[in-house]
Formats: C-alpha cells, structure tokens, sequence
C-alpha cells in the first residue's frame, strides 16, 4: 500500500490525497521561507492529524477513537518514507 495515494477527508491544505498534502507542505515552507509555521503551516494547528486520519481511514494504521495512530512511532516512519519516496522516480516508489 502506498500512502501518498490514500484519499483525504476535508482538510486546511485542501488536498485530495496524502501524496498532494505533502507537495502543498513543501511548497509552503519553499514560499513562506524563515516565516513558515511549523505548527500552523495551513492555519490551523493539528495538521498532521490530517495525514493520520487518512492512513487509518485507508487501512494503513490503526487508530484509536480520536483518529490517532496507536502506534506513532511507527505512522511518522512511515510518513517519513513516503516524504522520502516523492524524491524518487518523480514520486513513483
């Protein structure tokens, strides 16, 4: 399963997959430069919630009633992975 290609409920960057949040999460620290915003890169704090809950929405980990990964460790490696695999083959693992 590759989760750059998991769909995307509503969310602050307007993405409809996990692959286009984290090009639009680029490009904001690519714009916004010094002045970006670690905890509100879209606005609004939270924003990594957004990619959990479309991994656990998609099967790919599992998430407790919060839509939080039970294991965290586990989801930011592979989030971690998948950023890293958009550098490679024009972001085709």
């Amino acid at each position: 399963m590759n989760i750059l290609d998991l769909p995307m409920d509503r969310n602050d960057a307007g993405a409809a997959t996990v692959r286009e949040y984290l090009v639009k999460l680029a490009l904001q620290v690519w714009i916004e430069e010094e002045g970006f915003s670690s905890k509100r890169p879209f606005g609004n704090s939270g924003w990594q919630s957004e990619v959990y809950r479309a991994m656990i929405d998609g099967g790919a980990i599992e998430g407790d009633s919060d839509k939080w990964p039970k294991d965290e460790r586990a989801a930011h490696a592979m989030v971690q992975k998948a950023i890293l695999s958009l550098g490679a083959a024009g972001g085709r693992p």
